[in-house]
Order: structure tokens, then sequence, then C-alpha cells
């Protein structure tokens, strides 16, 4: 009876099941509709950016609230059929050249925090480039190039640079560009050659450093919808409203183009004589520089030619010949100096002078307006 029971219970309890062996991972391939679109290789080349309006205006707040001439962030997104798009950026702190090194690690250290916490709250963390500002279109300096040099080596698709111009804007023009290294540029990068020769066989030159690529800004429908509402003029709530009060708007038209202030031109003037002053000064010692070399070179050609019409009247006497020293040894000739400094000086006097050119075009039309309309 108690074997029956024990054989009934045992009978009723389930079969005890072995541990189940993993399965073998299997992958999907990626549909034909979309084999064109996900660029796993990165062969298809980028044709253009595509600037996210959230991250426009956070470019902007940070330009516009940091003391420091200027900054610098990340940009975040996902290359997508030829076109970067950036649905996400966050500013990087700035620190002075007090202590480089120290600077530079504590950098890379919030860089790392900031996108392991976008990937914790499943954002973007793609970093596909950065953004810096700068005044007067004069964007050109060691620090971008050095930077966009790294992430064209490390970034699929090389990443771009996005140059915001904070003079622009105080304007009411939103100015934002994107900008990639040259193939030329790469290549005397990597040597680190940029003597007058490289320079000619590489045909560089400051508008050459930087290739341009097609930017556009994309704005949420509902952000569009809202701006909008922002223009539309509303009647005033109060009844006894003057009747040329009685519509108003949340952004009231401005008048600032009409200011006829001089500025932004007398600064721009100041710019533009600084950089003709820094460029001067590195022309001044490249000039030096060479005149040094050309010295030290003279010398060694002028030894090297004693010592062979030595050796001829030594053969002519019959004795031997004296052993041929090495130059370089007893003569220490410079090696020719980089012209990479001049050419982005080059390239910051040229933004100043355009930018010299619109400001002062614009406000001699002003002043011919305002002269006209005194006359009436």
């Amino acid at each position: 009876m108690a074997t029956s029971m024990a054989a009934a219970l045992a009978a009723s309890l389930p079969a005890p099941q072995t541990a189940p062996s993993p399965a073998a991972p299997t992958y999907e391939a990626i549909p034909a509709s979309m084999s064109r679109v996900i660029d796993i290789e990165a062969d298809i080349p980028l044709t253009g950016v595509q600037l996210d309006g959230m991250v426009v205006s956070k470019i902007i707040k940070h330009s516009s609230d940091s003391h420091a001439a200027v900054v610098h962030g990340l940009l975040l997104g996902l290359d997508l059929d030829g076109t970067l798009e950036v649905s996400n950026s966050f500013p990087l702190p700035h620190h002075s050249n007090d202590d480089d090194d120290k600077s530079t690690k504590s950098a890379a250290r919030y860089q790392a925090s900031m996108l392991r916490s976008l990937k914790e709250v499943r954002a973007d963390d793609s970093v596909v480039g950065f953004y810096q500002s700068t005044t007067m279109g004069a964007f050109f300096s060691q620090t971008l190039i050095d930077t966009q040099a790294i992430h064209q080596g490390k970034l699929r698709h090389g990443g771009v640079v996005i140059v915001h111009d904070v003079s622009q804007t105080t304007q009411g023009n939103a100015s934002f560009r994107a900008f990639r290294l040259s193939k030329a540029f790469l290549d005397a990068y990597k040597r680190n050659n940029f003597s007058t020769q490289s320079l000619i066989n590489h045909r560089l030159t400051f508008s050459s450093v930087l290739e341009e690529v097609p930017l556009q800004v994309r704005t949420n429908p509902l952000v569009n919808a809202f701006l909008s509402t922002l223009k539309e003029p509303r009647r005033s709530a109060l009844p006894s409203t003057h009747p040329a009060d009685a519509f108003s708007s949340a952004l009231p038209p401005t008048f600032s183009s009409l200011d006829l202030g001089n500025a932004a031109l007398t600064k721009n003037l100041e710019h533009t004589i600084e950089a003709m002053d820094s460029y001067k000064i590195e022309e001044g010692n490249l000039a030096y520089l060479s005149r040094q070399i050309a010295r030290e070179k003279a010398r060694a050609e002028s030894y090297t030619a004693k010592r062979k019409e030595e050796n001829v009247s030594r053969v002519a006497q019959g004795l031997a010949p004296l052993p041929e020293e090495d130059v370089s040894r007893l003569f220490k000739i410079p090696p020719e100096p980089s012209r990479l400094e001049s050419v982005l000086l080059l390239g910051q006097v040229d933004a100043y002078a355009k930018a010299l050119e619109g400001t002062s075009s614009t406000n001699l039309v002003k002043m011919y307006a305002a002269r006209a309309d005194s006359s009436l």
C-alpha cells in the first residue's frame, strides 16, 4: 500500500529537466531595402550634414553664455545613407592653458563620463564630430586642425567640425558651417612636413586646408508649429486698449538691422590689424631661420670645397688624400621650419578681411539710406 502510494506520488511529480544547451546565435541578414542605407563598412561617401534644431539651440546657448572667446563641444548622431545626422551635443569644459596636461586629462574624464551617462539612458552616444565657436569667421587654429585630424583618423566617415559664428548670431543670422580636412592636407599632416616644397607638391594654401560639407538644419514639426504661433498677432484681453495696440505678438519686430553703430566695424579692424601683426612676426621668424639655414649651408659647402682643393693638391704632391668627413656632424644645419602657422594666419587674415568687407558694405548702405531719409 505504501509502495503504491509512493509510486503514485512519484508519478505525479514533473519529470526532472536537464539544463538546456545554449542555442547557437542566429544572425539575420540586412533587408535588401535597407542594405543601401545602413553603411556598415563606411563605403558610402559623406555628402551632407543634417543638424537638429535642438543641437542648434544648444550650441548658440553655450556660445552666448560662455565668457571664453572660443568654446568646444562634441556632436552625437548617426551617419545614414551618406548624411551625417547630428541629433545631440554636449559642451566640453573650458580650461586655461596653465596646465595643458592636467586640463587634457580632466576633459577626457568628463567626456567619458558624459558618454557613459548618455548610454545608460539609451540616448545617442556615437561621436560624429565636434563644434567650435568663432568670431567674424576666423576659425583657423592649430587646435582645430589637431582635433579634426584625430577625429578623421578614428571616426567613421572622419567626422566633421561645425563652426558657429557668434558675431553673425548677434546680428540675427545664425551662422553654421561644416568642414573636413582635405586629403592633400591630411597627407602632409601625417608626414609632418609643411616645408615650402611640400606645400607646392600638395598645392596647399589656406583655402585648401579644409573642405566645406553641405549643411542643413532640421526642426521638429512641433517646434515649427510653436514658432508659428509666436509670430501670429493676438488680440489684447484688456477692453480699454488703444486700437493701434489691440494686436500684439510674442516676437515683436526687431529694428537692430537699422542700427548705424560702428562698434562691429571698429572691432573688425582691430582683429584684422592684430592678425596682420601676428603674420608679420611669423614671417620675420621664418626669414631669420631661413637666413640661419643658408648661412650654415654656405659654411658646409665652403668646408667641402676647401677639402676637395686640399685633396687635389695632396694627390698632385703624391700624398694620400684626406678622408671625407660627415658635414652634418661638423655643421648643425637646422631643418626647414614649418609654414603651417603662417598658412593658418593667412586664413585668419582672409576671414577678417571678408567680414570687414561685408560689414563695411552693409554700413555704407545704411548710411546712404539714412542720408536719403534725412533729406526728405
